[in-house]
């Protein structure tokens, strides 16, 4: 029965990838493509390249949508040849029945995950830097103005609590993909501008791990604001994380990268005192461990929407309502990621309540069926 049943899911499950895949890339990168082809002149070969690059993060998007249409389409075929009252009348329960479309959830759950972290990421990061490089010709692929980084400690307050205070802030007007220009960092060590360094020019020395300064000025500040001494140099070592230099990098979207790069980069926004771009990190990350278990409950709630005896529903009718359940989980996951996001839900919360209230919506389902 296992092995019957599977080969019924197989058939709509490769149908719903390449279908879900083609309207989804129609919509989402031909059309844009096109767009680029003919007004901004894009290349065609390259057009096509990045085309290809896409392809991935639309096929990873189509695995749970697919399981939902399979067990739909499968499990309703079944009860309307009467398949399923046959088996039940050899004593064979509902929930014996949806064990092969659970066992074809989790397969394509564990293939969901292994998509989303060894392939999507790189070929969405390299097909936004073909683009970028095709249409935009010689810029610089990192940050070369207007670096910014401001790093903070945490202190204790009077009252014994904790707060991030700022420590020190670090500017820079340009950077070559070499060294830093025009600088200026200001020290709050002391809870107010106590030093102002300046210099023309800096590089990170990776043997002793610090800031190297040339040509400029250390001008002490005294409690009342007044410089009560000016120290100039030559050159002059500083003891700043690396951040500034790895926030010249362009800025990747959590599409682009996996969960440990996005760890990687999660630890920089903190360090730079970021905690808007750093709270909505936090949210992706979490939403890329609960991603491929969408597999599950559309498996769950496909086979048990189509086990309901006696229904008889045509494939159409199977596609139009696993588009509706489909609209309904993505909103409810639109929802919740937003409350992550704003701080109302913690980033794990606000990931996995969609899964939890999907589970219980299949599992109901379920068991009134079997009813």
């Amino acid at each position: 029965m296992d092995r019957y049943i599977l080969g019924q899911l197989l058939g709509p499950f490769l149908f719903g990838v390449g279908i879900f895949t083609a309207v989804a890339l129609s919509i989402g990168v031909v059309f844009d493509l096109v767009r680029k082809v003919t007004e901004s002149g894009l290349p065609l070969g390259i057009a096509l390249e990045v085309f290809v690059l896409k392809m991935p993060s639309f096929i990873v998007l189509a695995f749970p949508m697919s399981i939902l249409l399979a067990t739909l389409m499968a499990y309703s075929r079944l009860s309307s040849d009467s398949e399923l009252t046959a088996l039940r009348s050899c004593g064979i329960s509902a929930y014996r029945f949806v064990v092969p479309a659970l066992i074809l959830s989790v397969l394509v759950t564990g293939l969901t995950f292994v998509f989303n972290e060894a392939i999507v990421p790189a070929a969405t990061a390299q097909a936004n830097t073909t683009l970028k490089m095709a249409l935009e010709g010689d810029r610089p692929q990192f940050k070369d103005k207007n670096i910014l980084y401001e790093q903070y400690e945490r202190v204790q307050q009077p009252d014994g609590s904790k707060a991030n205070v700022m420590k020190r802030l670090f500017y820079a007007e340009r950077y070559d993909g070499e060294r830093m220009k025009k600088l200026t960092i200001l020290d709050f060590s002391r809870g107010e501008v106590s030093q102002i360094l300046t210099a023309d020019s800096a590089v990170w020395n990776l043997k002793e791990n610090t800031w190297d300064f040339f040509d400029g000025s250390i001008y002490l500040v005294s409690a009342n604001g007044s410089y009560r001494n000016i120290v100039t140099f030559e050159q002059h070592q500083l003891n700043i994380p690396r951040t500034p230099l790895d926030l010249t990098k362009r800025n990747r979207d959590s599409t682009e990268m996996n969960i440990a790069e996005s760890k990687q980069y999660l630890q920089l926004l903190e360090q730079g005192g970021n905690r808007k771009k750093a709270q909505k990190l936090e949210v992706r990350i979490a939403q890329k461990y609960s991603f491929p278990f969408i597999c599950i409950v559309f498996g769950l709630v496909g086979a048990s929407l189509g086990v309901v005896p006696n229904q008889r529903s045509s494939k159409a009718t199977g596609f139009g309502l696993s588009v509706l359940i489909i609209f309904v989980y993505y909103l409810t996951e639109f929802i919740s990621g937003a409350l992550g996001i704003r701080g109302t839900l913690t980033p794990m919360v606000s990931a996995f309540l969609p899964i939890v209230l999907g589970l219980l919506v299949g599992t109901g389902l379920l068991i009134k069926t079997a009813r």
